[in-house]
């Protein structure tokens, strides 16, 4: 009786211990990226965002977010392929969908006279603003862009990463 109790209890305690274990391995040890800072010029440093995220066709794409240099209230996102990935017409809108609102970003890559003049066509640009200000929490997004990607999911740690940026993120090392 009790050795039948006993084997009873013990298949529970061993089922137990073997999810445990299991979800150690399983479960992500942190889902929060850090922003860095990035010098532009000689001892002058910004604050950005940099990841690295795979679309639904398993393209990786690089996501860039950065406040501009002559306007330190504007944010731009610059997203990177691999050279001959991006075939744009500029002007082109970067379309963003969150639940049932969606956005459509203003495509600023003439602006930039390095992207402007660049013949590989890997970056484009995008100004984040009018996305930034609406939102209200760090909720998913799904991107689109004609010419580049169907969708490419953005996870809510990474729209947390964009809206923590300081705007005023210079550091001058001089």
């Amino acid at each position: 009786m009790i050795e039948n109790l006993f084997r009873k209890y013990f298949k529970y305690f061993l089922s137990f211990l073997l999810i445990s274990f299991s979800c150690l391995f399983i479960w992500p040890a942190s889902v929060d990226s850090t922003l860095e800072f990035f010098e532009i010029t000689q001892g002058v440093q910004i604050q950005r965002s940099l990841e690295s995220l795979r679309d639904l066709d398993n393209q990786s794409w690089q996501l860039v977010v950065y406040p501009k240099e002559e306007n330190q209230d504007k944010f731009v996102l610059r997203i990177v392929g691999f050279t001959g990935s991006l075939r744009l017409d500029h002007p082109t809108k970067l379309i963003v969908e969150s639940g049932l609102k969606t956005w459509s970003l203003e495509d600023i890559t003439l602006d930039n006279a390095q992207l402007a003049n660049d013949s590989r066509d890997a970056a484009v640009e995008f100004l984040l603003n009018p996305l930034l200000k609406d939102l209200q929490n760090n909720r998913p997004l799904r991107l689109s862009l004609k010419g580049g990607f169907s969708e490419l999911p953005v996870p809510p740690y990474v729209v947390k990463e964009w809206r923590s940026i300081d705007p005023i993120s210079y550091k001058n090392e001089n």
